[in-house]
């Protein structure tokens, strides 16, 4: 493997923290560490960092040498609380490399080590993750510090304080964190426990408003060689055991039949099962599973908004022990189609209090877990993601549609491709929306010409998006308006349970009705609408031939509804001149690219609603016949 580095860091962690509550006698008190002179001045969080050693390796590079580097990082709870989850960044800064590390995890990294490093890291304890205080263990050094071992040839340290005003919400009555928000939560739930294996049950909740998971795909590491022996509701995306039959888990369990067992992989993949096995006796019955893995906001159907599934873990020692439980580390979860970008970045499982859960058998009674653990995972974009969806501007006040931005969901960078990518896309009739881009040449030129608008050669690309939205301002009066949109799926791939959010920045207080879709304001926010087809007519059929497929072109599936907004709440907006028309779109959980421009009513016919009403139901009328 090349290296492309300065320095590589090889990080040997030491941590010893005993689980026992017991006071150790005067005999059994260990000896003070080196660190305990530097830090009796600290009442706080003693950390410090030690360079001691280091050397260059192979190859030789004077430019870009690397080196073998050996430090220790300590930190020592003198503080009077207990330090819950503890968490240390180090601010690596040399496109350091980290070998290896035993009993802690990289917080923030999802690979596997090695790792780059270069701009720092966060490590987090494992398998023990808090560090007690002098008060509570009698200055017991083996609980109050952990020594993360490392190399060099200076010394740093620092307290921390805690801060006088800060107010633990951990009470006498409650030992753990509390629970945290996210856009994904992921709780990871011990229900049953034995000496060499435990069930658990993995529960991902959304909790954004507006995005979706479609086909996830769930991932986390084991820190301790475990194994997944059974799974219902889901099911890993690779079955191999060969891991466990060449490894030490064959080497102890060589009774078991592993061909019986699911996965062995150190970073298994898991997935959703379809609903068509959501009763099968050995893999489904468990609620809220076997929904292809979409997941949809919990404002759309709160039922729909979570996936859970179940699987059977077994350990090896030394963790042989009913009381031994550690959740994976390094969580991934990824939204799958149609949105694959909506990339996750989860932290570290945390422990919180038992999960409850209704009683099984029907009385009116509640189990807890064993033990359970918190993830929340945020989403992160990439940055300059192409959008998947686009917007087209219509208003009865011009008889020219504005359509979709040229090149609005990317371009291909071919130079000898026949269209331009810099030039803005031809006005077009209303009716030309609902016709292919690549079947619409005619009209459009037709059309500048009509309206003597000059024609670029060559002409303009295409938007290349799979799903159109156009907004038609319909009417402007007195006491309020109305806005008509259509939904345009020109893919290959019908879209169930669709959604749309719709943000008016200065008109969306007005809303008050959708005749067509379910819609409400936004929760939080009085300027956005969100929109959802209603119950048996949510799914926004994919692209089809026409009936007469050799003389028309195909045709995009399609819905659509007018919205009436009023001007009781909003009588200072002007709809006609921008306040009519969205700022933003968000379909399925992705920002649709919008217009650059705004339909004006100057230098353009004008057209009253009923004429614009007739031209789109004329353009409408074959699909309707379908």
């Amino acid at each position: 493997m090349a290296l492309n580095l300065r320095i590589i860091f090889v990080i040997t962690i030491l941590l010893s923290l005993n689980s026992s509550h017991s006071l150790p006698t005067p005999q059994q008190q260990p000896p003070p560490p080196p660190s305990a002179s530097l830090s009796t001045a600290c009442n706080g969080v003693f950390l410090s960092y030690t360079h001691t050693t280091g050397y260059p390796i192979p190859p030789t590079n004077p430019a870009n040498q690397a080196y073998r580097f050996e430090s220790t990082v300590t930190i020592l709870n003198n503080g009077l609380n207990e330090l819950k989850s503890w968490r240390v960044f180090v601010g690596f800064q040399h496109n350091e490399l980290l070998v290896f590390a035993t009993n802690v995890v990289l917080a923030d990294v999802t690979s596997s080590l090695p790792a780059f490093v270069g701009n720092g890291t966060v490590f987090a304890g494992l398998p023990e993750t808090d560090l007690k205080s002098a008060v509570e263990t009698a200055r017991d050094w083996t609980q109050m510090e952990v020594q993360i071992r490392l190399v060099g040839n200076y010394v740093m340290h620092i307290c921390c304080i805690k801060d006088s005003s800060f107010r633990s919400k951990i009470t006498a009555e409650n030992e753990f964190l509390p629970r945290q928000d996210g856009d994904i939560t992921i709780m990871y739930d011990v229900m049953r426990s034995y000496e060499t294996d435990y069930w658990a049950q993995v529960s991902i909740s959304n909790h954004n408003t507006l995005r979706r998971l479609d086909n996830w795909k769930l991932s986390g590491e084991w820190m301790r060689d475990e194994f997944i022996y059974g799974m219902k509701g889901a099911y890993p995306y690779v079955v191999d055991t060969s891991d466990c039959i060449f490894g030490r888990q064959g080497q102890f369990y060589k009774d078991m039949d592993f061909s019986a067992a699911l996965n062995c992989e150190r970073r298994p993949t898991i997935i959703d099962l379809p609903p068509t096995r959501a009763n099968d006796t050995n893999l489904g019955r468990v609620p809220f599973c076997c929904r292809n893995g979409t997941i949809l906001p919990p404002n759309m159907d709160p039922s729909k908004s979570k996936s859970i599934f179940q699987m059977q873990v077994y350990k090896m020692p030394p963790d042989l022990n009913k009381s031994e439980l550690i959740p994976p580390q390094k969580w991934k979860i990824i939204g799958g189609t149609p949105n694959p970008d909506n990339q996750y970045q989860c932290g570290p499982p945390v422990r919180v209090s038992p999960s409850t859960f209704p009683d099984s058998s029907g009385l009116p009674t509640e189990s807890r877990s064993i033990a359970s653990w918190q993830v929340v995972c945020n989403i992160t974009r990439p940055k300059q993601t192409r959008p998947r969806c686009c917007v087209s501007f219509s208003a009865f006040f011009n008889d020219s549609a504005i359509p979709c931005s040229t090149c609005a969901c990317g371009c291909n960078n071919i130079p000898s491709q026949t269209c331009s990518a810099i030039e803005p896309a031809l006005l077009l009739p209303p009716y030309a929306l609902l016709i292919p881009f690549e079947n619409r040449t005619v009209e459009a030129v037709e059309w500048a010409e009509i309206k003597r608008l000059s024609v670029p050669n060559p002409l303009p690309c295409g938007d290349n998006c799979g799903v159109r939205i156009n907004w038609h301002l319909l009417s402007d009066y007195r006491g309020g308006w109305t806005a008509r949109i259509t939904l345009l799926n020109w893919g290959e791939t019908d879209l169930a349970d669709w959604f749309a959010a719709v943000q008016l920045d200065n008109a969306g207080p007005g809303f008050e009705q959708v005749y067509s879709f379910n819609g409400t304001t936004l929760a939080g926010s009085n300027n956005t609408i969100f929109l959802q087809g209603i119950s048996d007519f949510n799914n926004l059929a994919a692209e089809k031939d026409d009936a007469n497929p050799r003389k028309h072109p195909r045709v995009p599936g399609y819905q659509q509804s007018v919205i009436l907004f009023t001007k009781k709440t909003t009588p200072n907006i002007n709809v006609a001149r921008g306040d009519g028309f969205p700022t933003k779109v968000i379909f399925n959980g992705d920002e649709c690219a919008l217009p650059a421009v705004l339909p004006s009513s100057s230098g353009g016919k004008i057209m009253t609603a009923t004429t614009v009403l007739v031209s789109l139901a004329t353009a409408l009328a074959p699909l309707l016949m379908q």
